[in-house]
C-alpha cells in the first residue's frame, strides 16, 4: 500500500498549493484553465479509447454500464454525498463535487492505475505508483485551482479503489490479462470523452453513472477474449 499512500499524500499536498493559488487566480484565468482542463480530458480520453481492439466490448459494456448507473442512480448519490462533506468544509470554485469527480476519473482510470497496483500488490514494488503520484501531485494542483476543495477530497475514493486492487492483486493477477486491461481502459477512455463534454458545458453527461461500464469492459473481456 506504499504507493497508494504515497499517491494520497501527493495530492494532498498538491491540493494545498492549489487552494493557495485559487485565491489568487483572477476570474478570466480561472475560466480559461477550466476550459484546458476540458480539452485536456477529452484528448486522454481519446487516447484511452483508442486502446480497445474489440468495439463491440466497449459498446456493450457501456449500454449495459449505463443502465446499471441509472437502476442505482450513482450520480445522485454522489452528489448528495458531496453535499453533505460540502457544509462541513469551506469551499470555493467550479463545484466541490464536480471537481471530486473529474479529479477521481483523471487520477483512476488510466492503465497505469491497475498496472501499477499489480507491481506493488504482487512484486513490492512501487515504482509505477510512485511515478503516478508525481503526475498526480502537479495534476492536482491545476485542479483543485479550477475547481475547489473537492479535489483533495478525491483521496478518499482513490484510496479504496487503489487501495482495494493492490491488496487483491494476487487474486486478479490470472484474470487482469493485458487485453482484459485494455477494454477496462478503453471504457474508461468513453467515459473521460463525456466527463471532458460536461466539464466544457457542451453536454451535461450523468458519468458516474456509466462507471458500471468498467465492470462490465472486464466481464465480457474475459468471456470474448
Amino acid at each position: 500500500m506504499t504507493g497508494t499512500i504515497v499517491n494520497v499524500i501527493t495530492v494532498i499536498v498538491g491540493s494545498t498549493i492549489g487552494l493557495l493559488v485559487h485565491t489568487r487566480l483572477p476570474e478570466k484565468l480561472q475560466t480559461t484553465l477550466f476550459q484546458g482542463i476540458g480539452l485536456f480530458t477529452l484528448y486522454l480520453g481519446m487516447s484511452m479509447a483508442l486502446k480497445s481492439e474489440h468495439l463491440m466490448i466497449v459498446i456493450f459494456s457501456i449500454v449495459l454500464g449505463v443502465i446499471s448507473g441509472e437502476i442505482l442512480d450513482l450520480d445522485t448519490k454522489m452528489e448528495s454525498l458531496g453535499d453533505r462533506l460540502k457544509k462541513k468544509v469551506p469551499h470555493e470554485g467550479k463545484g466541490f463535487t464536480e471537481g471530486m469527480i473529474t479529479a477521481f476519473l483523471l487520477f483512476c482510470m488510466g492503465s497505469m492505475t491497475i498496472l501499477g497496483a499489480f507491481e506493488e500488490g504482487l512484486q513490492g514494488q512501487a515504482n509505477l505508483l510512485l511515478a503516478k503520484s508525481l503526475l498526480d501531485g502537479v495534476s492536482s494542483i491545476a485542479l483543485t485551482a479550477t475547481f475547489g476543495i473537492g479535489v483533495m477530497f478525491s483521496v478518499i475514493p482513490l484510496l479504496i479503489y487503489q487501495g482495494g486492487l493492490t491488496l487483491l492483486a494476487g487474486q486478479l493477477e490470472t484474470i487482469m490479462t493485458d487485453p482484459v486491461i485494455h477494454e477496462m481502459t478503453a471504457v474508461g477512455g468513453v467515459i473521460m470523452l463525456g466527463l471532458g463534454l460536461d466539464i466544457l458545458g457542451i453536454k451535461k453527461i450523468k458519468t458516474l453513472n456509466m462507471l458500471p461500464a468498467i465492470v462490465f469492459a472486464v466481464i465480457l473481456a474475459i468471456l470474448f477474449i
